[in-house]
């Protein structure tokens, strides 16, 4: 200022001492603000420590960065750091942050609705994966401003997207997945000259997706998957020409596959899985040249795989299960670099032809549940990278290749229900990296290789329902990590091996149904293991029971070869070596009521075989035209009038006992809706359980009945209990279903101990079980209709199979009568539709029962609990809960904190969405199944195997 007058001078001195004043103040403003912060929250890592009043410049300290010129905080970076309290009102005061993210910690309360504004030069917010609650405040993006990225991702936050978030027009990336929002996506969001990057999955928003994509867009990654959007995918989609990734996947989409896709040449990937997309798969696929990942699974499309996919030279996963696509494998799948395959769930057929040198980058390769058939190819063995190989549900035949033993990182092998031949190749032992190996459900013979026990890394071992001889070898007792073994249903013999007592995480040992004998290895395992386990094995013994193997046996009664008077003979355990021979006198009575009752005897026997005869010669003059050539049928009692014993598929229909024993109270397993259940034996030795209809006054004609009957007898899947026959009389209708050992899902809720508790993975087991029954009736036009936990039995293994589905179709309507008085067992689990006057039964309503089951599984608590003075609904109970930030709350107390909260949190979040008052806002079971096999397998994780 060389030459300025002195009053220029004095004039400039002053602006400068007021700046510097004013820069002192505001510094002095940000140490106040952040100390404010800081006693505000609970900081149990000490994170904030060095956060301290006395300093005139928070610059040092962690997580605070600051302007080098003016020192004015102008970022705040606390990642993790489990801070915990309501989101801090003293972070308003810091108005020059360029930057605020506070992600990962345990925030609460709502969104500072002033949060933008008062920050006017933010131009990152990053809160994600804290509990924030509450609607998204609509002033939120009144003041946008300058904000470019901005995340509210993993909270619990609910309502509506603010409308006015279309106006943020510096956004470039947004991120508001993993919430509770609902309702529809606001118009304009395409057109957000900036936007790069939509997240809006995982959360509740209906309707369609608005149209609009410009082709200015700058989009390069769309994620609106796990929600509940309907209609068409929009045609126009394909006009956002830089999108790299386009995500659609498991919501309600109907139609095709857009033609404007076939435009993005840049695109990588594509996920429209978990929908119900029909159609062909257009041969254009091939023209998205750019793809590494393509997501088609879950879908209704049939037809042929095109070819073309080929072109697609860098795709390194290919998921196109559970669809119904047609014909052979296409040559692709080995022909490229893929690393993930999976056409599960298909029609395919043929042999699986692999070329030699084929895939060497293969890690995952899923082909299960297809018509596949021929041997496995060997070649599949030279895969060096293989990690994960399901071959299972086809019509392989031949012996599993023992090239398997030479795959050093495969960790999961399934080949079970095909018709494999052969013995188990010893070179298995080889595998050390397997984890799982599934070989049930097919013919093999020979023994278990000893060599199993090398397989330091098994933890799932199945052989079940094959012919296996021979002894359990002794070096499955060195695999520490073993959780589960079923060996059931072989010929195996010997004894247990008691090094399996030093199995520490040993879960379920299934044995049953073999030549077993011996006693059960002693510890804290065998001492409470199920007897269904270890049933049909009898020369097994156990403490349990009081039956070691050195306690005295009784010795049957035999015949006395050395008494042509006596016919009987019994020896004694006790009895002297002279005394060997004894006879048994007995009295001439005796002999004369034996004799008499012989004759007796043959006397039925005779009149029962004429009478058969007479049946035959009546049926040949008058065909019955009521039971279908594949029908086993046979009268209950002696009396032909009496009805009809119709028992579906191969099986002996005759009963243990007479018609009238099969009612006895003594066996009567419970009680519902719509009859009451006993347990009885067939001849052959196996168990069925027996529903006796208390509804035979509103029961349809008997060929209405029939009809429906054997529209339920089809139902086969893994989790619905087989319905095996029943039993026609005008006045008593009987349906026979599989005995299942392990009782209903309500008594291991509410009826258990602690030592019987289910735990956090059980219960998962049971709620995608339940799943995938339902969705399996659904796809096949059965409603269940009267689910709850009674009616969920486990089998041996714990899995659950769904029963007394389809009922309701046996009713010619459903009046007032049976809702009242049949179905009010069902209170809790009933859909508010059944409120009105006329009453729409649809797989909604199972949507509904399914939400309060899951809810029930996962809180331990029953559906309506009466107090004295209060009543408490479960869903409401949880969804308070949620919404105060009580996590912990809606889980099991017992559980006692052992279930991974990003598990937990979302499958909560299904059951409040399956129990929305509105039929329409529920998903159906397709959804419901994939979201929760997304749950346990992530797919968005790199190191989770695509299955």
């Amino acid at each position: 200022m060389a030459g300025a007058s002195p009053l220029v001078q004095l004039f400039a001195a002053l602006l400068a001492v007021a700046a510097t004043a004013t820069t002192t103040a505001a510094l002095t403003d940000d140490v106040l603000a952040l100390v404010v912060f800081k006693t505000g929250v609970a900081d149990p890592l000490g994170r904030l420590a060095a956060w301290t009043e006395d300093d005139d410049r928070p610059c040092s300290w962690p997580g605070v960065g600051c302007d080098a010129r003016t020192g004015r905080v102008t970022s705040l970076s606390l990642s993790a750091a489990s801070l915990s309290s309501r989101l801090p009102r003293a972070l308003l005061r810091l108005d020059a942050l360029l930057s605020l993210s506070l992600p990962g910690n345990n925030l609460s309360g709502p969104v500072l609705p002033n949060l933008l504004a008062a920050l006017p030069r933010l131009r990152s917010l990053d809160l994600s994966s804290n509990r924030l609650a509450a609607p998204i405040p609509a002033e939120l993006f009144a003041q946008c401003r300058s904000i470019r990225t901005l995340s509210l991702a993993h909270n619990e936050l609910s309502g509506y997207i603010p409308p006015a978030v279309a106006s943020c027009s510096s956004l470039v990336f947004l991120n508001l997945s993993s919430n509770r929002l609902a309702g529809p996506i606001p118009d304009g969001l395409w057109s957000l000259p900036s936007l790069r990057s939509l997240d809006l999955s995982g959360n509740e928003l209906s309707g369609s997706v608005p149209g609009g994509f410009p082709r200015s867009s700058s989009l390069r990654a769309v994620d609106l998957s796990r929600n509940l959007l309907a209609g068409e995918i929009p045609a126009e989609v394909g006009e956002a020409a830089l999108l790299k990734s386009l995500d659609f996947g498991h919501n309600l989409f109907t139609g095709g596959l857009p033609e404007s896709l076939r435009g993005l040449s840049g695109l990588r990937f594509l996920g429209v899985g978990g929908n119900a997309l029909a159609g062909e798969l257009p041969a254009w696929i091939g023209d998205m040249w750019a793809l590494e990942r393509l997501d088609l699974s879950g879908n209704r499309f049939s037809g042929v795989i095109p070819d073309s996919i080929a072109k697609c030279k860098n795709l390194v996963e290919a998921d196109l299960g559970w669809n119904a696509l047609t014909g052979e494998l296409p040559w692709w799948v080995f022909g490229l670099a893929l690393q993930r395959v999976s056409v599960a769930g298909n029609k395919l057929y043929g042999l699986v032809k692999v070329p030699v040198n084929a895939a060497p980058a293969l890690r995952v390769l899923d082909l299960s549940s297809n018509t596949f058939s021929g041997g496995i190819p060997p070649q599949i063995t030279t895969f060096a990278g293989l990690q994960y190989l399901n071959l299972s549900s086809n019509s392989f035949s031949g012996q599993l290749p023992s090239g398997i033993g030479g795959m050093r990182l495969l960790e999961v092998v399934d080949v079970s229900a095909n018709h494999l031949n052969g013995s188990v190749p010893p070179e298995i032992g080889g595998a050390v990296a397997l984890r799982v190996l599934r070989m049930g459900r097919n013919s093999l013979t020979g023994h278990i290789p000893s060599q199993i026990g090398n397989c330091s890394s098994l933890v799932a071992f199945d052989l079940s329902h094959n012919n296996i001889t021979g002894s359990i070898p002794v070096t499955i007792g060195n695999l520490a990590s073993l959780q589960v073994v079923d060996l059931s249903k072989n010929k195996l013999n010997g004894t247990l091996p008691m090094e399996l007592s030093n199995l520490p995480s040993l879960h379920i040992f299934d044995v049953s149904h073999n030549f077993l004998s011996g006693d059960v290895p002693d510890s804290r395992f065998f001492d409470n293991i199920p007897e269904t386990f270890l049933s049909d094995n009898s020369g097994l013994c156990s403490s349990r029971k009081n039956n070691s193997c050195n306690s005295v046996m009784p010795k049957p009664i035999v015949l006395n070869p050395n008494s042509s008077s006596n016919p009987l003979s019994q020896a004694t355990p006790t009895a002297p070596s002279n005394m060997h021979h004894k006879k048994i006198i007995l009295s001439v009575s005796t002999l004369i009521a034996i004799a008499g009752g012989a004759t007796i005897i043959m006397g039925v026997i005779i009149i029962s075989v004429l009478n058969r005869r007479a049946r035959a010669a009546t049926s040949r003059s008058a065909p019955d035209t009521a039971i279908s050539d594949d029908y086993l049928s046979q009268s209950l009692e002696n009396d032909t009038s009496s009805g009809k014993l119709v028992m579906f598929g191969k099986g002996s229909p005759e009963f243990s006992a007479d018609g009238h024993a099969l009612l006895n109270k003594d066996c009567e397993l419970g009680r519902g809706g719509f009859g009451a259940v006993y347990k009885t034996m067939l001849r052959d030795g196996e168990s069925v359980a027996i529903k006796k209809l208390t509804v035979s006054s509103l029961v349809k004609s008997k060929d209405d009945f029939e009809r429906q009957v054997k529209l339920l007898s089809k139902a086969r899947h893994h989790n619905v209990v087989t319905l095996r026959g029943f039993y026609w009389t005008s006045s008593l209708q009987l349906l026979i279903y599989d005995y299942l050992p392990g009782g209903n899902l309500h008594k291991h809720l509410h009826e258990c101990t602690e030592e019987n508790l289910l735990s956090w993975m059980e219960r998962f087991d049971i709620i995608i079980g339940v799943a995938r029954g339902l969705k399996y009736l659904h796809q096949r036009g059965v409603i269940h209709y009267n689910l709850k936990s009674t009616n969920v039995l486990l089998d041996g293994n714990g899995e659950p199979r769904l029963g007394d589905y389809g009922l309701a179709n046996l009713l010619p309507m459903l009046d007032r009568y049976v809702l009242s008085s049949k179905i009010q067992s069902a209170l809790g689990y009933m859909a508010p539709e059944f409120a009105c006057k006329t009453v729409k039964i649809t797989e909604k309503c199972d949507v509904y029962g399914f939400g309060v089951l899951l809810l029930e599984v996962l809180m331990g608590r029953r559906p309506v609990e009466y107090l004295e003075d209060d009543v408490v609904v479960l869903c409401d109970l949880v969804r308070s809960a949620l919404e105060e930030g009580r996590l912990e709350d809606c889980m099991d107390p017992r559980l006692c904190g052992e279930f991974p909260m990003e598990e937990a949190l979302p499958i909560i979040k299904l059951g409040l969405v399956c129990t929305s008052q509105v039929p329409s806002n529920r998903p159906d079971m397709v959804e419901v199944v994939n979201i929760l096999e997304l749950v346990r397998n992530p797919q968005d994780c790199p190191e989770i195997e695509l299955v």
